[in-house]
């Protein structure tokens, strides 16, 4: 029986990997028993911070990483196709039907028992417990977390990850705002070839969308930039005060402390408005904030990149200061959570198992991943380990020339005197031996190499990239 410890993305597809493999599962979930300070309910897989699973075409890593996902039989690819929202060139997803179609998926499998409880320990070689996946998350309790720190002998590392705040579609100020995509990329349609095989394999219906673009888009002049600026860097954080002592995922960075790092900065990252014509004006506006549809009904956008920890009456006074958001009523207010994570390069091998005990393995953020589909594949892999393990076989280790095989070989073997978590890049893959100049060239040369090399790691016959 292989016990999974956590029931967010990386264990929800750790035990379905497992138990497709002919292994029988046991996941163990905290929530409702215990709840968090984030989590808004007791569904697996449920996702706090960003709708977002980021780029989903094969010129990026993370496109790269979903395809091979999807390849090896990913529960949490599938579940994120079938509540897909409209995002541009990027994979969104309705959160509530993203969580609901991995909960009965997990539930509904005849090989895998759900118990809800708290685990405050690791349980002890010899226990009966055997193998067992640790996918607590970023989250991990306390007790939990001790007990770890105590088998593991390093001090968990840690930073603060942020949420996005929530709007009601109905209290936007459509006057005020425009649609459209960056660049005008709107490359998932129903009608396109990829969205007609996702109908075909999954049962989807297609989502309908405007033809203008995905996003809203609140633009500003720079009179209103500058007030908007102003009231952000003297609106007061909830619990973060010391920006420069505290360590945030750059990734993942709060507005707040973006702001604090110069006038400019929002204009070059979140708010930046290049490839956003205003269809009023006909030019770029001098900043904008992008609002991502947050549900497939409609009625729920995010603000991309917005996340915060400024406190809630701050946070209301300076975000309807942006344009289009003056009478925004707010579902959810952004909010800023610790991050636990161990350093991978001393305790993990590239199987996800711990290099000091055969059947424990760890995946998800607490194994020193970032990013909800890197954190899905750590416990892809680990599963399917697991369930080798459980059925008299060894585990293995998916070439480095795969973007699930170089995440699994960075977290096993970075610099563990400098090691932060890492979403999957080019940068941590192995290199091509004569690469082009070309960039777009590149790339393509990379996806074309990581999905063979992965049909020949699976012994099947390759298959066209979606």
């Amino acid at each position: 029986m292989i016990h999974v410890i956590g029931g967010g993305l990386a264990g929800s597809e750790a035990a379905w990997q497992a138990a497709e493999a002919g292994a029988d599962v046991t996941v163990h979930e905290m929530r409702p028993v215990r709840p968090t300070a984030v989590h808004q309910t007791d569904g697996l897989a449920e996702l706090v911070c960003s709708n977002s699973f980021r780029g989903d075409k094969l010129d990026n890593a993370v496109g790269l990483l979903k395809e091979e996902m999807r390849r090896l039989g990913s529960l949490v690819m599938r579940a994120a196709d079938k509540a897909r929202v409209p995002a541009g060139a990027a994979l969104a997803v309705d959160r509530h039907v993203f969580s609901r179609t991995v909960t009965e998926a997990v539930s509904s499998h005849p090989r895998i028992r759900i118990a809800r409880e708290e685990i405050d320990h690791v349980p002890v070689a010899g226990s009966g417990w055997s193998p067992i996946i640790i996918a607590t998350g970023p989250l991990t309790s306390d007790a939990l977390s001790a007990d770890i720190q105590r088998l593991v002998g390093e001090e968990h590392l840690a930073f603060y990850d942020a949420i996005s705040p929530i709007v009601l579609a109905d209290s936007i100020d459509m006057a005020k705002v425009f649609r459209a995509s960056r660049w005008d990329r709107n490359v998932w349609t129903p009608d396109k070839a990829e969205g007609t095989r996702q109908k075909a394999e999954n049962d989807l219906e297609p989502i309908p969308r405007a033809p203008e673009g995905d996003y809203l888009n609140c633009p500003f002049t720079k009179d209103e930039y500058d007030a908007f600026y102003d009231a952000l860097a003297a609106a007061e954080s909830a619990t973060v005060h010391d920006f420069d002592a505290v360590k945030f995922f750059e990734g993942c960075l709060p507005i707040e402390v973006m702001a604090h790092r110069g006038r400019d900065t929002l204009r070059f990252g979140p708010m930046k408005p290049v490839g956003l014509t205003d269809p009023r004006t006909g030019r770029y506006p001098y900043a904008v904030v992008q609002l991502r549809q947050d549900t497939l009904a409609g009625d729920h956008y995010s603000l991309v990149g917005f996340q915060t920890q400024i406190k809630w009456g701050d946070q209301a006074r300076v975000l309807r200061m942006i344009p289009g958001l003056e009478q925004a009523e707010f579902v959810r207010f952004g909010m800023v959570h610790r991050n636990t994570y161990i350093c991978g390069p001393k305790v993990l091998r590239p199987t996800w198992q711990t290099k000091f005990r055969d059947d424990l393995f760890f995946a998800g953020q607490v194994s020193g991943v970032e990013g909800y589909v890197e954190s899905a594949a750590s416990g892809l892999l680990a599963g399917l380990n697991a369930a080798a393990l459980a059925t008299g076989r060894e585990p293995r280790v998916l070439p480095r020339t795969t973007a699930i095989g170089a995440l699994a070989h960075y977290v096993s073997h970075a610099d563990p005197a400098h090691y932060e978590p890492s979403n999957i890049t080019h940068g941590i893959m192995e290199p091509l031996a004569n690469p082009p100049r070309d960039k777009a060239a590149k790339k393509s040369l990379i996806a074309e190499r990581a999905l063979a090399d992965l049909q020949d790691w699976l012994g099947a016959p390759a298959v066209g990239a979606r």
